[in-house]
């Protein structure tokens, strides 16, 4: 009987030990620009909340009830001085959501197990109230599904705003705002009376042709889809918070006319980021030129953090900052660059403790 309830109402994604990779390298794509050579990389970046290293299965759930059609949403016309209250559905929102929820956090290879409860935990009709779960029911779904802890849905709002901007041609061009109000909690044994949570808003917004039954770049999408779209993106914003997550950033690497900078620049192209630290150090150890030191000590911040040691990425980065503030003016084009450079290395340095202990 027990393992018919679970395939009924449980949907499981199994998944591998999540990788330790601080930075994954996703190809050089070196397009030059002025002695510049840009590239894109993906950072791993640490979750939100840090969970207990024996959580390794979860349970997606949702603890929430549907608003009414009538509440939160707006509309107005061109020729209307104030929008009025219209009805959307938001029918089916919640379970958009969780399902996402749970595809992202599987995606993302953290937990050995993801799993989604199909069926709605609350049946009253306070849809505006957050109601937790007791421990009695928590401990049933954690037996049934074999989960170490529960990722309720305990909050989910939606708000809607159609203004119509202008008719053309017997099309109405319109603008369409979507605000969703979401809480997560954590569910979790010997919690001592703590309960993570995760709340935020999230918002999209659409603009084009309303016209029913097209949905392109050029119309907006139906009310549903609408809900939708936003139910989605909502869930992939709070898997970035409940676990370790890649988010893709971009680099850049200098040029000079050298033969020792020619031929690390070489090296990088074939992500041989130790050789190509050999070529530049080489040549910034013989240089005097202050600028040209500091673009190279710049490309070696890089390689270094490419090769995930980020203190040596720091010790580097904090040079060239030095050099290029010596050698060039405060609003140049380079010293804004530093800075950023630096300021993004002293975050992902902040953010070494955090990550791994989520992650071994």
């Amino acid at each position: 009987m027990m393992q018919e309830t679970i395939s009924k109402h449980y949907t499981f994604m199994k998944r591998t030990i999540y990788h330790s990779l601080s930075v994954l390298f996703l190809g050089l794509a070196l397009g030059a620009c002025g002695g510049m050579r840009y590239l894109t990389i993906e950072t791993q970046e640490p979750a939100k909340v840090t969970l207990p290293g024996n959580v390794r299965s979860v349970l997606i759930v949702n603890n929430t009830v549907q608003q009414p059609d009538n509440m939160g949403h707006l509309a107005q016309q061109s020729w209307q001085q104030k929008p009025t209250a219209v009805s959307v559905s938001t029918d089916s929102t919640a379970v958009y959501y969780t399902e996402a929820l749970a595809q992202f956090l599987g995606e993302e290879e953290y937990f050995d197990d993801v799993a989604y409860y199909k069926e709605p935990l609350r049946n009253d009709t306070l849809y505006w109230e957050q109601v937790p779960i007791m421990p009695e029911e928590m401990k049933r779904l954690r037996n049934e599904s074999g989960a170490d802890a529960l990722i309720s849905l305990d909050k989910f709002l939606f708000a809607t705003a159609k203004k119509q901007l202008f008719v053309q041609e017997g099309l109405r061009f319109a603008e369409m705002m979507g605000k969703a109000q979401v809480v997560l909690r954590i569910y979790q044994p010997s919690m001592d009376g703590q309960i993570p949570i995760v709340q935020y808003i999230d918002s999209l917004r659409w603009e084009g042709y309303d016209l029913k039954g097209m949905h392109d770049e050029y119309f907006l999408p139906s009310e549903k889809d609408m809900m939708k779209e936003l139910a989605v993106h909502a869930a992939e914003r709070a898997c970035n918070a409940l676990a370790p997550h890649w988010k893709t950033q971009d680099r850049w690497l200098y040029e000079l006319p050298n033969k020792l900078m020619h031929k690390g620049m070489e090296f990088a192209e074939k992500a041989d980021w130790a050789n190509a630290i050999d070529k530049w150090t080489q040549f910034f150890n013989g240089q005097k030129n202050k600028l040209n030191k500091a673009k190279t000590a710049s490309n070696i911040a890089l390689a270094y953090e490419m090769q995930g040691d980020m203190a040596k990425a720091n010790e580097w980065v904090s040079s060239a900052y030095d050099l290029f503030s010596q050698s060039a003016t405060k609003s140049s084009f380079d010293m804004r660059r530093i800075t950023l450079y630096k300021l993004e290395i002293e975050r992902r340095v902040g953010n070494e403790a955090l990550l791994s202990k989520q992650i071994h």
